[in-house]
C-alpha cells in the first residue's frame, strides 16, 4: 500500500530499512515515476527485498 500511494516520496523504502535509496527516490520524485512503477512491481510479484536481503510478502 505505502509502494502505491506513496511510491514517488519513497516512503516504503524507509519502511523496509533502504534509507539511502529512499533519500535519493524522495529528491527524484521516484524516479520520476519510473522507479516507483518498478518498485511497485517487484512488491506485487514478491521480488522487493528488505535492507537485511528478505523478501516482502505481500498479504491481504
Amino acid at each position: 500500500m505505502l509502494c502505491f500511494f506513496l511510491g514517488a516520496l519513497g516512503i516504503h523504502r524507509f519502511y523496509v530499512g533502504k534509507i539511502g535509496t529512499g533519500i535519493v527516490q524522495l529528491l527524484t520524485f521516484g524516479g520520476l515515476g519510473i522507479w516507483a512503477l518498478v518498485d511497485f512491481i517487484m512488491v506485487v510479484t514478491g521480488n522487493f527485498k528488505d535492507a537485511q536481503g528478505l523478501p516482502i510478502k505481500v498479504t491481504a
